[in-house]
This record gives structure tokens, sequence and C-alpha cells, in this order.
């Protein structure tokens, strides 16, 4: 299976790869190797030992053919490292490295004005969407998951450059609590069974100050 970093090399010390593509067949066609005959390329992939990409402990490099070409040693292995380290570099400009949190297994905390407010905000950049961010449980998942990326314009919502606009998410996630919503009342769940801690009907939301 491919992985991330995933690249080519020939014979020639051609390297080949593409930030946010990882299949080696798609490589192929990218470095022009059209009949893809064994001993043409030797297929790379460069992983975290820990399999953490936010946190690596060390990047291992492995040739992912058997058996390995004859052509393919030290001297290609250098090659691949340094596309692997401009391959960091361009990645690092996209993405915002922070601890992931399970949101289930924080004590969440006791229900304050601040997270309802947040909940008010979280309902209001939905509404902004027009219906492209959902109100279940897996729709805060991608949100929070958005927030590991740098991205200074998200589509399909109006907010300042730079800023993550499902911040009021992330912060409620950082927290304990995931909001869901089922077309009339939202909830905050949280701990270990992710139980409703809270609730209010979206006019009672709307209104809260």
């Amino acid at each position: 299976m491919c992985k991330a970093f995933s690249c080519l090399v020939d014979p020639v010390g051609k390297v080949t790869w593409k930030l946010g593509v990882d299949s080696h067949s798609r490589l192929a066609e990218i470095g022009g190797y059209p009949d893809r005959q064994l001993g043409e390329f030797a297929k790379i992939e460069i992983t975290p030992r820990n399999n953490d990409y936010l946190n690596p402990d060390e990047w291992v490099y492995s040739v992912d053919e058997s058996p390995v070409p004859k052509w393919c040693g030290p001297h290609e292995k250098e090659l691949c490292l340094a596309a692997h380290k401009k391959w960091l570099k361009k990645l690092d400009k996209f993405l915002n490295r922070h601890p992931i949190v399970h949101p289930f297994k924080i004590n969440p905390p006791e229900i304050q004005p601040k997270h309802i407010r947040l909940l008010k905000k979280w309902d209001s950049v939905r509404e902004s969407v027009g219906g492209s961010v959902g109100g279940s449980v897996w729709d805060s998942v991608w949100a929070y998951t958005g927030s590991f990326f740098n991205i200074p314009v998200w589509k399909y919502v109006k907010h300042p450059k730079g800023q993550y606009p499902y911040q009021p998410l992330v912060t409620l996630w950082n927290a304990g609590l995931v909001p869901s919503f089922d077309g009339t009342t939202w909830r905050l769940h949280g701990g270990p069974k992710a139980k409703v801690l809270f609730k209010i009907t979206k006019d009672e939301l709307k209104k809260y100050k």
C-alpha cells in the first residue's frame, strides 16, 4: 500500500514525487514511464516509524520492491531523502502541527455561558455556509480536521483571510464538547459515552446573549 512520502527513482538518478500524490502508479504517469517495466524505476516510501505525521519520531526509508533492483543503493537513497526534505518544506506550508485531541477522553467541563456562545457562533457559521456544513457529530469531525491545515481562504464561507472560520467548533472540541443538531435542537456531548450534557433549541440559541 502506498504511503506518504512516496516517490520513484530511476537508474539515472531521476526522482519523481508530487505533494498530495502517494500512488506509485500515478507517479509513474507523472514521471513519463508509460511501460512501467520492472527495473525502469524503483518505488520508494519514507514514513514515520511511529506512523504519526504530525509528530514523527524518525523517518524510515524503504524500497517497496521485491527484489530490490541491484542498481538501487546508497546513492539513490540519498537522492530520495533530499526529495523528502523538499516535500516536508512544502507540507509544512499547509500543515498546522498541534496535538490531536480525542474529545470523549477528556473530562468535560460544566457548561458555561462561554460554551453556549461558542455553540451559537458554530450555528451561525453553519448557516452562512448554506448547508455545506451539517450538524452531525461527523460534520464536527471534519471541521476539527480542517484545523490542521493552513489554508488562507476557505470556500463557501466568509471569513477574515488567514482565520479559520470553524474555530468555534475547534474550541469546543478541545474542551471535550462536541455539538450535534437534529434540525430543531442543538446538543453538546461529552465524556466517555458522549452523553448529552446540554441541549437548546435553535430558536432559543439565536436569542441567547
